[in-house]
């Protein structure tokens, strides 16, 4: 993977790391500024780099801040971006426009791999990506056609749990996305640990998902590869009360006609109303947990 250094703005830490070869993550900033209200947001996105750094990668939160493509957010541009308004949630679509009005945007999963495969970072790190919508099969997220088209690896505790994870894996495998179970042999559910979904492949350490990234890249294939990863037993949400609360919270979206990109967010934040914040506390332990086991990944690449 090259860097692009003239549409990017680099953290000196990033850039450092990069050309040294050293470690580093890409985290997506919709989290930040569309997925947890704030003072939330910025704590959760502080403690996701914290727990990259603690294994001994480089952090680069990505964003779009007055036009400026950023790798890599000051504590500053962080706290700005979690107080912020009017901020673009960015795919692929939305890039070229957020440049060219000089605007504030935050990365989707999309967004995220597109900028990072330019920076030349080969892992990610999110919460869930996104999907198939239920009852919606036609509704379906640019995440899961940004995966077969660029070669960054995403580490996730699967697809967010109020889309409809039968129909996103089949969308996947249809687009020849590998899916890695790492220390897991069915697809995560996000806030739960199993949806009942096998995967048919499953890995136990860093060094082996490296190894399948690295064959990726010599076979030159331009796919991305999805590392799922569930969410700690210890900060797992129990599955009746999740699928309780987010039939529910689908239920209200209907009724009042919310459609596009204003479906998630309002589903994500109506659950976590139902569930008395229990499933944004589930949802802050994943985001850390997958940050970590990016952070893993990444040393093991460049190790090889």
């Amino acid at each position: 993977m090259t860097m692009n250094k003239t549409l990017l703005h680099f953290h000196p830490d990033v850039l450092d790391a990069l050309e040294h070869n050293r470690p580093v993550v890409a985290l997506e900033s919709t989290l930040i500024t569309h997925g947890l209200p704030y003072p939330v947001n910025q704590d959760v996105a502080s403690r996701m780099e914290q727990a990259v750094r603690d294994v001994g990668a480089v952090p680069a939160t990505i964003a779009v801040l007055k036009g400026q493509i950023t790798v890599g957010l000051t504590p500053d541009q962080l706290a700005y971006l979690a107080q912020a308004q009017d901020v673009r949630k960015c795919s692929r679509r939305d890039l070229p426009i957020v440049l060219a009005q000089q605007g504030d945007g935050a990365t989707t999963v999309a967004g995220t791999m597109i900028v990072a495969q330019m920076a030349g970072i080969q892992v990610f790190a999110t919460g869930g990506i996104g999907g198939v919508h239920r009852g919606h099969p036609f509704d379906v997220s640019a995440d899961l056609l940004e995966l077969p088209q660029t070669p960054v690896t995403v580490v996730c505790a699967g697809a967010k749990a109020i889309l409809d994870l039968p129909l996103t894996l089949e969308v996947l495998e249809t687009h020849g996305v590998p899916v890695i179970g790492y220390h897991c042999s069915e697809f995560p559910a996000f806030y739960t640990r199993s949806s009942g979904l096998p995967l048919d492949l499953r890995c136990e350490s860093p060094d082996e998902v490296a190894a399948i990234i690295r064959a990726r890249h010599t076979l030159g294939f331009r796919t991305g590869t999805l590392v799922a990863t569930p969410i700690p037993e210890k900060d797992e949400l129990p599955a009746e009360v999740a699928e309780k609360a987010i039939a529910q919270a689908l239920q209200e979206a209907e009724a009042n006609g919310i459609r596009g990109k204003e479906v998630t967010p309002f589903l994500l934040a109506r659950v976590s109303e139902l569930t008395h914040d229990d499933s944004r506390t589930a949802n802050a332990a994943l985001l850390e947990n997958n940050a970590r086991v990016a952070a893993h990944i990444a040393q093991a690449l460049t190790t090889l």
